[in-house]
C-alpha cells in the first residue's frame, strides 16, 4: 500500500534525483539555448528558467509511477509498457494493465492545454496504440485518454468527437476522464483525495526557488557529477563562451565544487582526463 513517505521518494526520485548531471549535460550540448546577447535574462536567470521547465517535465513521469502504485493497490496486474508495432515502430504505453477479464490502456497528461497541432498528434498517438492492442486483445480491451489536473478541459470536445469516431471502428470502450473521473471509473474515489491532500503537503516542503548554486553544497555536488562522461566536460570546458557570459559561474558561484573536480582529474592517469585537468586549472585561474 502506497502512503505518504513512498509518494514523496517516487516524486523526488523523478524530479530532483541526478538534475545536477542532466543540468550539465545540457549546458555542454545545448549551450545556444543559455548563452547569447539577444536574450533579455542573466545567467542565473536562464538556468533557473530551465531547471523549472525540467521541473515540470519529470513531474509528468513521476505522476506515470504514482498512477501504476494505485492501480496495484487496487489489485490490477501492471502489463509491459513497451510494444512493437508489425513494422517493427516502438509505443510506450502510459499506463497498462488488466484484471484478468479486460485490458486497459490508458493515454496519460497532466493538462489538456494542447494547441491544435499537439491535439491532432494526441489522438493520432492514441490511436495508433489503439490498432496495435486491439491485434490482440479485441473487444476485451478498454482505452482511456486521462488528463490529470481537472481545471484544464481546453479540447474535450473534440477529444470526444474524436474517440467517439475510433469506436465506429474499433467497438470497444473508449473513454476521456479529467481528475478524479478516472478514480471514480476504477471505483475508488478516495485515492484521489489522498492525492491531492499528498500532493499539496509534498509541495508546501519545497523551497520557493530552486537552488541553482552547486556550491551551496560543493560536496554534494561533486559526488553527482564527478562521473559526468568526458565528452561532456570536454564540452564545457572547450567552450570559452559559458564562461564568458557567466553560465558557469552562475552554477559555481565560488568554484568550491570545480576545485573538487579538479583534484579528482589530477588523480586520474588516462590522456583524456590529464587534457581536462590542464583546461580545467586554466578556466579557474582566469575566471577565480
Amino acid at each position: 500500500m502506497m502512503d505518504y513517505s513512498k509518494f514523496c521518494e517516487i516524486l523526488n526520485k523523478h524530479i530532483f534525483e541526478g538534475e545536477k548531471r542532466e543540468l550539465l549535460k545540457k549546458v555542454a550540448d545545448r549551450p545556444e539555448r543559455f548563452i547569447g546577447l539577444f536574450r533579455p535574462s542573466k545567467p542565473g536567470t536562464k538556468i533557473l528558467q530551465h531547471l523549472l521547465q525540467s521541473h515540470e517535465i519529470r513531474f509528468g513521469d513521476a505522476l506515470e509511477e504514482l498512477i501504476e502504485e494505485i492501480l496495484k493497490d487496487l489489485g490490477y496486474s501492471i502489463l509491459p509498457k513497451s510494444i512493437t508495432t508489425g513494422n517493427g515502430e516502438q509505443l510506450s504505453l502510459d499506463q497498462f494493465f488488466t484484471n484478468g477479464k479486460n485490458y486497459y490502456f490508458i493515454e496519460q497528461k497532466i493538462r489538456d492545454d494542447h494547441d491544435s497541432t499537439k491535439k491532432r498528434g494526441q489522438i493520432a498517438n492514441f490511436e495508433a496504440k489503439l490498432e496495435e492492442l486491439f491485434k490482440t486483445y479485441k473487444n476485451k480491451l478498454i482505452g482511456i485518454m486521462y488528463f490529470i489536473d481537472p481545471d484544464l478541459v481546453k479540447n474535450k470536445n473534440f477529444y470526444i468527437s474524436e474517440l467517439n469516431r475510433l469506436n465506429e471502428y474499433y467497438k470497444v470502450p473508449l473513454y476521456l476522464f479529467y481528475g478524479k473521473e478516472l478514480f471514480e471509473f476504477l471505483k475508488s474515489p478516495e485515492y484521489w483525495e489522498r492525492l491531492l491532500d499528498w500532493l499539496t503537503l509534498w509541495k508546501e516542503s519545497l523551497p520557493e526557488i530552486p537552488e541553482i548554486n552547486f556550491d551551496t553544497d560543493p560536496q554534494d555536488s561533486f559526488e553527482e557529477i564527478k562521473d559526468l562522461e568526458i565528452r561532456y566536460w570536454r564540452k564545457l570546458l572547450e567552450n570559452k563562451k559559458l564562461w564568458e557570459e557567466g553560465i558557469i559561474k552562475a552554477i559555481f558561484r565560488s568554484g568550491e565544487t570545480l576545485r573538487l573536480i579538479l583534484n579528482y582529474f589530477t588523480t586520474q592517469v588516462s590522456a583524456p582526463y590529464q587534457k581536462l585537468s590542464k583546461l580545467l586549472k586554466e578556466r579557474l585561474e582566469e575566471y577565480y
